[in-house]
């Protein structure tokens, strides 16, 4: 009989194949009609705000790929297994998806001008999440190739449907030989703004903003942390040739 670890592994795989389908999966009519809603919206907002979002990104960009802001956490125990690997990523989700929600709901309640500010602040919130989830899987921040993975995972979750599937295969493949490239910072926070529904649009208009801007950010957090975690799952079974 297999034990618990075994089962586990194999779970985790059938659960991989789900989550690369949804991945490689064209983007639904609702998601265009909500995409192109977005967009119409996005042309109301001021450009001090697009502005404000562009050097957010730009500004994060640098700082992953220098190592500057974010702390390197230490690798985790190796022997910890896959399932208790899992488990501790949970709850560090669980726990930026709380400090992201407290964020947008002070900032939402505040309009555009406060909506502005928490661009970058959410910028932040989902980077350090993913700093601290890849040494969960034996990952070292440190280095500048686990740095680019990072912004690789991030586009993953914040692109189109066809730059999604050029990042998922660099994702899939991922070898410590490999040259990478690093992002195109302009294409990268053009998509993260388009990629931003109208949960998050909805922030900048007072009256609701506070509910909504929790709420997206709750939403926008968790899937980067799905993500993340499928990722480095693929890497970890593959790294320990299992």
């Amino acid at each position: 009989m297999e034990d618990w670890s075994t089962y586990y592994e194999k779970r985790v795989r059938r659960d991989l194949l789900t989550w690369e389908n949804e991945i490689r999966a064209s983007d639904s009519p609702l998601s265009r009609a909500s995409q192109g809603l977005s967009r119409k919206i996005n042309r109301w907002i001021p450009q001090k705000a697009h502005d404000a979002l562009t050097s957010a990104i730009k500004g994060m960009v640098k700082s992953v790929l220098t190592g500057a802001q974010f702390i390197p956490k230490p690798i985790a125990d190796p022997s910890l297994s896959l399932y208790e690997r899992d488990e501790q990523a949970k709850l560090v989700i669980g726990k930026y998806r709380k400090i992201a929600a407290t964020e947008g709901a002070a900032t939402g309640a505040g309009g555009i001008i406060l909506g502005m500010v928490d661009f970058p602040a959410l910028l932040a919130i989902k980077m350090n999440m993913l700093f601290e989830l890849a040494p969960l899987y034996g990952f070292e921040t440190r280095s500048y190739r686990e740095r680019l993975f990072i912004l690789h995972v991030f586009q993953l979750t914040y692109s189109s449907s066809q730059t999604r599937n050029r990042i998922f295969h660099t994702i899939r493949h991922w070898q410590p030989d490999t040259t990478i490239s690093e992002p195109d910072w302009q294409t990268f926070q053009q998509e993260y703004r388009d990629s931003m529904d109208l949960r998050k649009l909805l922030q900048l208009l007072p009256g609701i903003g506070a509910v909504v801007g929790a709420w997206a950010n709750d939403g926008l957090t968790k899937e980067l942390g799905r993500n993340a975690i499928c990722s480095y799952q693929s890497r970890y079974l593959s790294v320990n040739n299992r």
